[in-house]
């Protein structure tokens, strides 16, 4: 029997209330051992991220915003509080506890991370770049190939550098590719670390719009951008991180 329409629509309201990620009391601290001395990188990090919805950092340089990505995602550890992703069944996990298995699978199911710089094997094509989180998933390689071909076409790769490697590329062009393969999977939770930073205003102007049209279809996003007025543009909610304070040097016990 279908499900009424008001129903449905109350539905899926409910589940846009409903915030795929919650950080909580976030700190990531780092040690250097042959100093003992401990360098702060980002503390008191609180904030919801939810589906349909672009949450932006913003901070001074050294506030932490790219460690807060590297939480999320785990490339670091967290030395302090709790990340709460709520996944398509409807747990609760927390990344910062979570075994590497389970944040690998999340990784190639769930949550996308677009950084500032590409990193991928060296003879690998652009496509097979682009098409690499398709294939993880195991979608078939022609759709994968034509799927990536789609989208480096979106975002003005030239034609006659979709089978070369991207080592050879320029700065704009390797990033245009790592959007790419980021944007490809399209996501639940969606991490943008300045993805427009190395972009002419053209293309910067096909990203905001393929941005926007992640949004509708209600993916969540968590984002640092590197001109304010994107910030304006495509941010619906907007957290400011303060920079931790400095270096904490090792106390020393009274003689």
């Amino acid at each position: 029997m279908p499900i009424p329409k008001g129903l449905w629509l109350l539905h899926c309201e409910m589940n846009m209330r409903q915030a795929i990620l919650t950080i909580e009391n976030y700190a990531k601290t780092f040690h250097l051992h042959e100093r003992n001395k401990q360098i702060p990188s980002a503390s008191h990090v609180n904030l919801s991220v939810y589906p349909g919805r672009l949450t932006a950092l913003v901070g001074p340089t050294g506030a932490g915003k790219s460690s807060v990505l590297k939480g999320v995602y785990r490339t670091y550890l967290p030395s302090h509080g709790r990340i709460a992703f709520r996944t398509k069944s409807g747990n609760i996990v927390d990344l910062a506890q979570a075994s590497e298995h389970q944040i690998l699978d999340l990784r190639k199911q769930e949550i996308g991370f677009v950084t500032q710089f590409l990193h991928c094997l060296p003879r690998k094509s652009a496509i097979d770049v682009v098409a690499e989180p398709l294939f993880a998933r195991g979608v078939k390689t022609g759709e994968a190939r034509t799927r990536a071909e789609k989208l480096l076409e979106q975002l003005a790769v030239p034609r006659h550098l979709w089978n070369v490697p991207p080592s050879t590329f320029s700065g704009g062009e390797k990033q245009r590719v790592n959007l790419a393969r980021g944007l490809i999977a399209q996501p639940r939770l969606l991490l943008l670390d300045e993805p427009t930073a190395s972009l002419d205003p053209v293309t910067t102007e096909r990203v905001v719009a393929h941005i926007q049209a992640l949004k509708e279809t209600g993916i969540g996003m968590l984002a640092i951008f590197h001109h304010p007025e994107l910030v304006k543009r495509l941010a619906d909610d907007v957290i400011e991180l303060l920079p931790p304070k400095a270096a904490v040097e090792p106390t020393k016990e009274a003689a």
